[in-house]
């Protein structure tokens, strides 16, 4: 409850402190091997066009407008666009002050492989029945996904974010119907997987690793993990190695050499972690113990 009253807080401050020019950020995750946008338009508008991918939009911050298969809707802060491939829309400002959105572009092979996971068969590709929805979880979810790819987190995190978003969109959005298979006793797998990130914490550890070696899929084994830890692997890794990074500190060691040593992918990455887990920064916490 705290952190969705934090990000409301934070969506009308950005409302009210809204910039006057247009801009535009690209990625592509390798990854993941998918597209991402992040934009603010005043003028610019979309004109009538389709894709062969999806798009899963978020609107930060102003209001949007948007013609769908002929339809006009409109798109309040927090709302959130689901457009299948092939379906013909345009996008625009509802009004002068303009608009900022975040955009991801799953293919469909990446939505084919999640509503996999989510029901344990093949299925025809997935269609989205809404265009737009409302639901605190679901921007959350998307808000966070986006970001996460965006600012480089760990390959576990973005892995396992993407995997868990799409399947969820595909579980209350889509047309599948199905029944989500129960979770079984999977202590020991989970153990196994616990212990593995124990010891390649410093790595790259990804979510399609991890679940090979436990044998279970990507997404029953988040699932699972989250039910038996309590949280889901990428926030577990992240604990191990800021309690790697505690000792190394302990022991004198450069924070530029702690954050290389413990896996993160920069020293500002692993202040940012280790603040957010311990509640000062690694130099605060170097200071205390001299």
């Amino acid at each position: 409850m705290v952190q969705w009253f934090h990000l409301v807080s934070c969506l009308i401050w950005k409302e009210r402190i809204m910039p006057i020019k247009e801009w535009t950020k690209i990625w592509h995750n390798p990854q993941l091997e998918v597209g991402l946008l992040q934009a603010f338009y005043i003028q610019h508008t979309y004109p009538r066009h389709s894709h062969d991918y999806y798009v899963i939009c978020l609107i930060e911050r102003g209001r949007q407008s948007f013609t769908h298969q002929g339809a006009k809707h409109f798109t309040p802060p927090g709302g959130v666009i689901l457009i299948n491939p092939g379906a013909v829309h345009t996008g625009e400002a509802a009004d002068a002050h303009g608009f900022e959105m975040r955009s991801l572009y799953p293919t469909a092979a990446h939505m084919q492989t999640a509503a996999l996971e989510l029901t344990g068969r093949h299925q025809a590709l997935p269609f989205f029945t809404e265009v737009r929805v409302d639901q605190r979880e679901t921007m959350e979810s998307i808000l966070v996904l986006h970001t996460a790819l965006a600012q480089g987190a760990s390959r576990l995190e973005c892995e396992s974010r993407f995997t868990w978003t799409l399947a969820q969109l595909i579980k209350q959005y889509a047309h599948i119907r199905f029944t989500e298979q129960r979770l079984g006793q999977e202590q020991r797998a989970i153990r196994r997987a616990r212990d593995y990130i124990d010891e390649c914490f410093a790595q790259g550890i990804s979510l399609t690793q991890l679940a090979e070696h436990v044998s279970l899929s990507p997404y029953y084994l988040l699932r699972a993990f989250r039910a038996e830890v309590g949280m889901p692997p990428y926030t577990y890794l992240e604990s191990v190695r800021i309690r790697h990074a505690q000792r190394l500190i302990e022991a004198g060691l450069p924070l530029a050499q702690v954050a290389a040593e413990v896996g993160f992918s920069s020293q500002s990455h692993l202040t940012r972690r280790f603040k957010q887990i311990i509640g000062v920064t690694p130099g605060q916490y170097a200071q205390q113990l001299r």
